[in-house]
């Protein structure tokens, strides 16, 4: 079985759907911090998250999904949800689970620590500490 394709070895693509190129890439780059590498108008913008590529892909109908569509690993949950609060994102809170939480962290059975969050078009984005 040597001879057969692995994906154990690729770099892993990111996709997130918009229907608002413009507002995406404000957000992804200005809110987020992340690199714009490349605009292909009018398909998707490319951008750089730490090595892995994030393309926001440009749709014409979009229906947003209940659950995580892309997370990030961070070393402080509570320095990045408030650098993100104060560049106007509003973090999630679902009942019983991190309505309590002032920053809207919710602490997990396994000891990781996770805050929710939309982007322009209600995608769900999370941050987990570890």
């Amino acid at each position: 079985m040597a001879n057969e394709p692995t994906l154990a070895s690729g770099r892993i693509v990111a996709f997130v759907p918009t229907t608002d190129p413009a507002k995406a890439r404000a957000f992804y780059e200005l809110v987020l911090g992340l690199r714009l590498i490349e605009d292909e108008k009018p398909f998707a913008l490319v951008f750089d998250a730490n090595g892995t590529m994030i393309r926001v892909t440009t749709v014409q109908e979009h229906h947003p999904q209940p659950f995580t569509v892309l997370g990030w690993d961070v070393a402080s949950i509570e320095s990045t949800v408030r650098q993100l609060t104060a560049a106007g994102v509003v973090f999630l809170r679902y009942p019983g689970v991190n309505e309590s939480d002032p920053l809207g962290i919710w602490s997990s059975p396994n000891g990781a620590r996770v805050a929710w969050f939309h982007d322009p078009d209600r995608n769900v984005l999370s941050l987990t500490q570890f």
